[in-house]
């Protein structure tokens, strides 16, 4: 029977290369039986896990670890550096252990808690949990919920501490947090990089405990944070909200992007309350991203001011028709006293918001579109004001005041319905995440929230419901719909043993699935946190562009100033000195420039996205841009990955059966397409496999082990050649065979050749097509591979390709793609596995296969949801597509703002017809970049 509380082990793991090894490796752990939960983190080089009391024992974790690739020993339990809390509670009221027995079931079915023991004895209660989603008050709820009683805490907590190099560094830290007034131990590891604080919450807190940290002279880092910011109108808000951001203790970067409306801050000690008010200060208001909800700009102004804009249309449009039929040679029909009814309105109410933000503007020593409206709009109302009150009652300049900010008004509301479109593909990722699940618990479904699933949950999926996490199937069959998810369009076919993605419809088959991932974890999580991070970055373009926006509008009023003085100078009367110079003001607006790259970045991967194509980030736009050489591994990437076993030939007196038998055996550890092949024929004529032990996995080459106590190999030359093991006896039967185009390998038995195995895999649909796009948009395609040259050779052959390598190790790849690289060649790879990770890292612009591992998706700047190789062209077509639309749009802003400058300055555009000029200047830019949506997979690559 199964012990209620599992035991925590902790290992420290060496040779993991990034987030994606510890993604990679986190699964393998968290599939193993008797393993609750697995957490590995690649930043601490640590591997958590949580085991049943039959669980495997920490040497069997190590070697699992081993097998993996890395390296792993066992620490002290409880050291790592994630946020994640540890209270030890008094509990008063029980009497026996069952109650001890009931009160720990509660408490670790409590929201937010990852582990509870609680002790008759001791009368106490100590709880893992996940203070991001529960805290000390809920955890004293549950209790008394329970019937019991709890008073008083000692708070554990484990921060990550950055800056350690040696013990002498943590004896420094250590010293530092024990003079933190209620703090009780402090256990500090280096490697690690973390430090267990045991404190009375009652005497110290977190921030103390940071700031003794940063007073040793180290630190302890905070997630990044992002803001919704609400108020901003022009790239110069968003300059204004940076400087405001960048202004706060511990902020190291501050990036805020208009089109999405949202800040994205980095740095140590980042106290949202600090971020949020130094946001207000400046005029602005800001509120943390929620994001399991639509982001930012969801119900944006220009959605809840539509009254307003009703109003101003309804108050201007006499005194547009009148001014229009004035054009055409007809008198003025409206009473001047009518016209300034009408107009003060429009100026003081509608328009209070450009007043409001000139203010703004100017207490942070900015200019923005705003200070230019309120300028440009009071000029031409209090002008007629006053020739209205001197007796004047023609040529008055009501209209053009009212009628510019009507139709500025309209065009920021056509702006934000744009840019609202434009970032429309998170908000269809997000809305992907169901809220509940059916969780089935001892037989019976029960409802509950995902964010109370764990790894090893089994969950009901109805036909018609969304699956809520990442799984692998149990029980039934079903087709699943990945749509919206991977941008295919045709239904998959799911059954026992296959895994499921969350956010993806189940067809008509009831499912039972086992969760693998939650949370940040899924796949879902994943896309859309790539997706925000590419639409959150900026351009390199976009920072010049930023220092332009900043001098722009000083220059605009500089401008304005001499045109007023040069209509004076050259004999023109006030009148038209002043209309000209509301007319520069009015046309003049940052806003175009501002969105010209954000809203173009935001379609681009938007649409990108939709179609199954994560770009991470904008350095990788850029460089796919450059791209002259496209690299392909070969299987899982080109191939399906899913070789068959063709043949296995054993040498006398071994049978095939025994061959079989021996080999199979073997690659029960390995995880490997060749390993599942092998498996397969084995199950296919029911054998029964002997017991492994020793296992080894030779990257690039083969595996090791012994079955049934006797050394076993499989794999190619070189690891025959490695092992010291002759292959005479079957090398001509080896190169008939890859000179057919298969894959080879030997099988060694006790240090002797006894068999040839050979495996044939079939090319990807597409595979060609995607090389013959590629090489018509005049980039060069090779093959890197790790299998024999004959097999490399006959699939190059077939695709059209020149340059290709064969039976090439990890490190040999990167070495490949590092020589073209020096070459002055920019590289892109693309790859699908582990061995292709160090290649995708070296390459300029890495491009992993969805139907590869983690550590290569981690590892790439481009991520392909699902595993079609005309997705490759289909990337760099899109990144081109949107790059090109930022230039287009930069081109036309500026072009733009040169024209119509001159033009009125020299007074031929008057201020109405200033003011519907800027307005449109924003719309068209933003819907230029909503023309990528048009985009698609079949559209031809273009320089």
């Amino acid at each position: 029977m199964k012990s209620d509380t599992p035991t925590t082990v902790s290992l420290s793991v060496s040779g993991l290369r990034c987030d994606g090894c510890a993604a990679g490796l986190t699964k393998t752990l968290a599939a193993l039986p008797g393993v609750r939960r697995a957490e590995v983190s690649y930043a601490q080089a640590l591997a958590t896990l949580e085991l049943d009391s039959d669980g495997p024992s920490a040497a069997e974790l190590v070697q699992q670890i081993r097998d993996a690739g890395y390296e792993a020993h066992h620490v002290a339990a409880e050291t790592t550096a994630a946020p994640v809390q540890t209270l030890t509670l008094p509990v008063a009221g029980m009497s026996c252990e069952g109650c001890a027995a009931g009160l720990q079931k509660q408490l670790q079915a409590g929201e937010g808690v990852l582990s509870a023991e609680v002790s008759f004895a001791l009368s106490q209660a100590r709880i893992r949990f996940d203070p991001q989603r529960t805290d000390r008050g809920a955890l004293q709820a549950l209790i008394q919920a329970a019937g019991y009683t709890s008073a008083g805490e000692t708070q554990q907590l484990t921060l990550p501490v950055e800056g350690m190099t040696c013990a002498g560094c943590a004896a420094a830290v250590e010293k530092a947090l024990l003079a933190v007034p209620g703090v009780r131990a402090v256990d500090v590891n280096p490697a690690l990089g973390s430090a267990m604080v045991e404190f009375d919450a009652g005497q110290s807190d977190v921030p103390a405990l940071r700031e003794a940290v940063r007073s040793a002279g180290y630190e302890s880092p905070l997630p990044d944070l992002t803001l919704a910011i609400g108020g901003m109108t022009c790239a110069n808000c968003a300059a204004a909200v940076e400087k405001a951001l960048r202004a706060v203790l511990g902020v190291s970067h501050a990036e805020v992007n208009p089109a999405l409306e949202q800040a994205r801050v980095r740095g140590t000690e980042l106290e949202t309350a600090a971020l949020v008010k130094a946001v207000e200060q400046a005029g602005f208001t800001a509120s943390p991203a929620q994001p399991d909800t639509a982001p930012p700009g969801a119900t944006p102004w220009w959605k809840r001011d539509s009254l307003q804009l009703v109003a101003a249309i309804a108050l201007s449009l006499p005194m547009l028709a009148e001014m229009i039929l004035m054009w055409f040679g007809a008198a003025p029909f409206l009473p001047p006293l009518l016209s300034w009814l009408l107009a003060t309105p429009v100026q003081f109410w509608i328009g209070l918001r450009f007043y409001k933000g000139a203010l703004r503007a100017l207490r942070n020593r900015v200019g923005n579109m705003d200070v230019l409206v309120a300028l440009g709009t009071s000029a031409a109302y209090f002008l007629s004001v006053v020739l209205l009150l001197s007796g004047h009652s023609t040529h008055l300049y009501f209209e053009s005041a009212a009628v510019v900010i009507t139709l500025v008004m309209f065009g920021k509301w056509m702006e934000g319905r744009a840019r609202q479109s434009a970032s429309a593909a998170v908000r269809e990722l997000l809305s992907l995440r169901p809220q509940t699940a059916t969780l089935l618990r001892d037989g019976r479904e029960q409802l509950v929230p995902v964010a109370q699933l764990r790894v090893g949950d089994q969950v009901r999926i109805r036909p018609g419901e969304r699956v809520a996490v990442d799984g692998r199937i149990t029980e039934g069959e079903s087709e699943l719909d990945e749509s919206l998810l991977t941008g295919e369009s045709l239904p998959v076919l799911r059954g026992v043993g296959d895994p499921v993605t969350g956010g993806a419809v189940n067809g008509d088959g009831l499912l039972t699935v086992e969760v693998r991932a939650t949370g940040a974890d899924t796949t879902l999580s994943r896309v859309i946190a790539i997706v925000e991070q590419a639409q959150s970055g900026k351009a390199p373009i976009q920072r010049l562009v930023d220092r332009v926006a900043a001098v722009f509008v000083p220059l605009v009023l500089g401008i304005a100033t001499l045109t007023f003085i040069g209509w004076l100078l050259a004999g023109g009367s006030v009148t038209q000195a002043l209309l000209a110079a509301v007319s520069v003001l009015v046309i003049a607006c940052p806003c175009a420039l501002g969105l010209a790259t954000p809203t173009a970045l935001v379609a681009g991967t938007g649409v990108a996205a939709r179609a199954g194509i994560l770009i991470k980030d904008i350095a990788t736009l850029e460089q796919a841009h450059g791209v002259q050489e496209v690299i392909f591994d070969k299987t899982g990437t080109l191939t399906r990955g899913r070789p068959g076993m063709t043949l296995c030939e054993p040498l006398a007196p071994l049978t095939a059966e025994q061959a079989l038998r021996l080999a199979a055996s073997l690659q029960q550890g390995s995880e490997h397409p060749l390993a599942q092949a092998v498996l397969r024929a084995a199950q296919s004529q029911s054998l029964r496999l002997g017991e492994l032990t020793a296992f080894r996995n030779q990257r690039g080459a083969g595996v090791t082990g012994c079955v049934d106590g006797q050394p076993v190999a499989l794999g190619n030359r070189v690891l025959m050649s490695q092992l010291g093991i002759a292959v005479d006896k079957v090398a001509a039967r080896l190169d008939a065979l890859e000179a057919q185009g298969q894959t080879a390998v030997t099988l060694a038995l006790s240090g002797q050749a006894v068999a040839v195995l050979a495996f044939g895999d079939s090319l990807r649909d597409g595979a060609r097509e995607a090389v013959m796009r590629l090489q018509s948009a005049g980039m060069r395609v090779g093959i890197l591979s790790g299998d024999a040259a004959p097999v490399v050779a006959a699939v190059a052959a077939h695709l059209g390709v020149d340059h290709w390598q064969a039976q090439l190790l990890p490190e040999d790849k990167a070495a490949a793609v590092t020589r073209l690289r020096d070459a002055g060649r920019c590289v892109a790879m693309v790859g699908d596995g582990v061995n292709d990770a160090p290649a995708l890292a070296a390459a300029d612009v890495g491009i992993a296969m969805g139907s590869g591992t983690d550590v290569a998706i981690e590892t790439a700047g481009v991520t392909l949801l699902r595993p079609e190789p005309r997705l490759v062209p289909a990337a760099f077509s899109v990144a081109g597509a949107t790059r090109r639309k930022i230039r287009q749009n930069l081109f036309w802003a500026f072009v733009y703002n040169l024209v119509a400058l001159p033009l009125a300055a020299a007074g031929l555009l008057s201020p109405a017809v200033a003011g519907a000029a800027m307005a449109m200047s924003s719309v068209s830019v933003v819907s230029n970049a909503l023309l990528l949506k048009r985009w698609s997979i079949g559209d031809s690559l273009k320089g």
